[in-house]
């Protein structure tokens, strides 16, 4: 029977605006821990930390709430570290992505070798140099790698800086188009692994089937990174970015996603970037998600 742990972290702080932090209760409420557990899932529910609404920092405007959002992924290691000592398989639910430095520096402390598939149409591999906007949420990978012009409070968090390798980091169903100059430039320079959003289209269940034989294969843990951002807002109105006619429909990033969790490496699951304020009134839309992660889940 598969076993489940569960640990949210409602937090907007590294975002563009307020929303994430409704997340994780959210799909509480929409029935996905009891969907799970009907579905012969063993669910242990460790609960929430504190929820953090995002607010503008103008004292830190190229890198706003800095400070909170150092500490919530320091928190989120700690919970995560605790928790791997029982669990077969996490599944922490966010919360804007940074909270994926969490998940990684908890794995990092037990000096585990873990590779990353980070599942997500933008690779956020931005700095605070290299855009204006300030919104930490589409710099967490730059502060996993230790790109340069990371902030130390933030990529500083774990056992080891940087907290994951290049060869540790695989790009999956990003969108080059999505991607600013700076880290497209850094994907290149650097030879960081990446498979389009394109290839993941074309062939969800064989693009995710690849990345584990080619990559995840190296590793004795394996951490997947969900970012519902890669769901086009015209099939599924989920995410905090709107993007229209980008990333896959909800049933193909499913189908992909089904592969990444059924490897027996998995170590967590990690879904961030929910904003369900953007979803239909009646809930219909999470319910999507929650009837996908649940399929993906219940795996045999």
């Amino acid at each position: 029977m598969p076993a489940v742990t569960v640990l949210g972290v409602p937090t907007s702080a590294a975002a563009f605006a307020p929303g994430q932090e409704l997340a994780p209760a959210a799909l509480r409420q929409a029935g996905l821990l009891d969907r799970l557990r009907a579905a012969g899932v063993e669910v242990a529910d460790l609960g929430d930390s504190p929820v953090w609404r995002w607010r503008p920092d103008p004292a830190r405007p190229r890198a706003q709430n800095l400070a909170e959002v150092a500490r919530i992924a320091r928190e989120t290691r700690d919970r995560v570290a605790q928790a791997r000592q029982d669990s077969q398989m996490l599944l922490v639910l966010g919360g804007d992505c940074t909270i994926e430095l969490g998940t990684v520096a908890g794995h990092v402390a037990r000096d585990e070798e873990v590779g990353l598939v980070y599942f997500d149409v933008h690779p956020d591999l931005n700095t605070p140099a290299s855009v204006h906007e300030g919104a930490l949420d589409w710099m967490g990978m730059a502060h996993a790698l230790g790109v340069d012009g990371a902030e130390r409070e933030l990529a500083g968090i774990g056992a080891r800086t940087p907290l994951l390798g290049d060869h540790q980091v695989l790009f999956f169903s990003y969108g080059p188009d999505q991607a600013t100059p700076f880290e497209l430039e850094q994907m290149e320079r650097r030879g960081l692994a990446r498979v389009s959003v394109d290839e993941v289209a074309a062939d969800p269940e064989g693009a995710a089937r690849r990345a584990l034989d080619k990559f995840g294969a190296r590793f004795t843990r394996l951490l997947v990174h969900f970012d519902v951002d890669t769901i086009d807002f015209n099939d599924a109105p989920l995410s905090e970015n709107t993007g229209r006619g980008e990333g896959l429909p909800l049933d193909t990033a499913m189908r992909a996603l089904r592969v990444l969790v059924g490897s027996e490496r998995l170590a967590a699951l990690t879904v961030t970037e929910l904003n369900p304020l953007h979803g239909d009134e009646e809930g219909q839309t999470i319910r999507r998600l929650v009837d996908g992660l649940t399929e993906c889940l219940a795996r045999p």
